[in-house]
């Protein structure tokens, strides 16, 4: 092989590389831009469905995700989701997060114009399977306690865990995560009252 033919088949190597390259990202570019719409209206559906779980069924007869408003809690952006039943606010959904023990539980609740809880459901969390996991709906009825209260129902030095003092039932040998699980909803409970004004204008 001579000297030209080695520097002919080094010249081509780069080329032909950047022409694979440049049919890859054109095929993921088409590949993404058909399946965009379908992921966005999957993840549209799984939000709706979680929000509907809280809320009463017949409560609210608007797009709840088409009517929010997003405030600010320590720092971070929270998306309040306004359910209406024709012209009149009826309720909110918002997300709500506390440190577990083994990481940050994310609550989503539902709470009516006068401050009560409607629904409460754990979205995300990584509690230990078996012991902190009881704070899933479909594993304990733990989480309904909840429906129901409000900052003066309890009284506010109720809003613990028994061990606490409090009303609501811990897990034997797992009392970090429903201690975590009872902040979020009073804390989430006192952003709405603090912010219903702006929450609802």
């Amino acid at each position: 092989m001579n000297l030209d033919t080695i520097r002919e088949k080094i010249g081509y190597q780069p080329l032909l590389l950047g022409v694979v390259a440049l049919l890859a990202s054109g095929a993921l570019a088409v590949v993404s831009s058909a399946t965009g719409p379908a992921i966005a209206a999957a993840e549209a559906k799984d939000l709706r469905d979680s929000l509907s779980e809280v809320l009463p069924a017949g409560m609210a007869d608007n797009d709840f995700l088409k009517d929010t408003v997003d405030l600010q809690k320590d720092g971070k952006t929270v998306t309040i989701y306004r359910a209406r039943h024709g012209s009149e606010m009826k309720a909110v959904l918002f997300k709500v997060a506390e440190r577990g023990y083994a990481g940050d539980i994310q609550v989503l609740m539902a709470v009516d114009m006068d401050g009560r809880t409607l629904g409460v459901r754990v979205l995300k969390h990584s509690e230990t399977p078996g012991l902190g996991d009881k704070i899933e709906v479909k594993k304990d009825d733990w989480v309904l306690d909840f429906n129901g209260k409000s900052l003066a129902e309890p009284a506010p030095e109720k809003w613990g865990v028994k061990k606490d003092n409090g009303v609501f039932d811990q897990f034997a040998g797992a009392t970090i995560t429903p201690r975590a699980v009872v902040k979020a909803v009073k804390g989430g409970l006192e952003f709405f009252a603090a912010r219903k004004q702006e929450i609802t204008g």
